[in-house]
């Protein structure tokens, strides 16, 4: 992984650590709170020790370093070729024009380097222009806060308009589908982007409160791991898209603390019994019965 190592989120919090300490020495609150808003909510069981026991030898106990400048950190062509794969993906054109970038690299990848499983292969149409101009527009009203007027088809191919305001689009890595979350309209409250065939903006006055308002109905499940065969990076690095809190309870225990949809509640069971006798769920009590409802299900299936 190009990124997981010197040009990570970790060494550049280190980096704007050492900056800051270059100007004025730091002290614990001003590089905790340097830690959390750069890293991660888990990076300061880690950052912040190294630094107190002088571990990277880079700031001193009081707070000082004996760097005299700034540290840079150039982009190197081993990036350039990362980036300029990511590039290919169509989906980087509902964000951006530009298609030929780094022309002094090659791209360190393709798609025929790899195959994808467990996916549905009737994605959304990424390179149609009538999809890259709702997308775009889509992303503008949530932006900017207006609404917008919607024709979609619904699952038996019926037109059905609606006026809505946008909240925020969610990308499903399974469907390979955006989704549109909006709130104001009393019976959609979700479309599927490949489903719109008209998009614009609402100009006529629109009460944003009225009807209902439906968000993500958020869970959270807790966890104990034993750090074992390096599974808490394995785990963080496996939960890193989920808001995610972790604390150390023993010198090889941690308590994790995660949210999640709750229509992602089966995905996130899966997922969680993939990792093992490392995990042990403490909590909610709902959730610790569908683990073992599983497990009961997979030993019966054995024999």
């Amino acid at each position: 992984m190009i990124f997981s190592e010197l040009y990570s989120a970790y060494y550049n919090t280190v980096a704007y650590v050492l900056k800051t300490a270059v100007k004025h020495p730091l002290n614990k609150n001003e590089l905790r709170s340097i830690i959390e808003k750069n890293a991660f909510g888990e990076s300061i069981l880690n950052i912040e020790p190294a630094f107190a026991e002088e571990r990277w030898q880079l700031i001193r106990s009081d707070g000082s370093t004996s760097l005299e400048h700034s540290p840079s950190m150039p982009m190197t062509n081993l990036e350039k070729q990362w980036i300029k794969a990511i590039y290919a993906d169509p989906r980087i054109r509902l964000f951006v024009d530009e298609e030929d970038i780094f022309p002094e690299v090659k791209p360190l990848f393709t798609a025929s380097d790899y195959s994808v499983f467990d996916k549905y292969s009737d994605g959304d149409p990424y390179e149609d222009d009538t999809y890259k101009r709702t997308f775009r527009l889509i992303l503008d009203a949530i932006e900017k806060r207006y609404p917008l007027s919607i024709d979609s088809t619904n699952q038996k191919e019926k037109l059905t308009q609606m006026i809505l305001m946008p909240e925020y689009l969610e990308y499903s890595e399974k469907d390979d589908k955006f989704r549109l979350r909006g709130s104001g309209c009393r019976y959609v409250y979700t479309v599927n982007l490949s489903r719109i065939v008209s998009c614009k903006p609402y100009t006529k006055p629109f009460e944003i409160n009225r009807g209902k308002t439906v968000l993500h109905e958020m869970n959270t499940v807790e966890f104990e791991l034993i750090d074992k065969r390096n599974a808490l990076e394995r785990i963080l690095l496996h939960f890193a898209h989920f808001k995610k809190q972790a604390e150390r309870i023993d010198t090889d225990r941690y308590r994790v603390t995660i949210s999640y949809d709750k229509d992602d509640e089966n995905e996130m069971v899966i997922r969680i019994l993939s990792f093992g006798p490392m995990i042990r769920v403490t909590a909610p009590q709902h959730f610790v019965g569908l683990i073992k409802e599983r497990l009961i299900n997979q030993k019966s299936c054995e024999h």
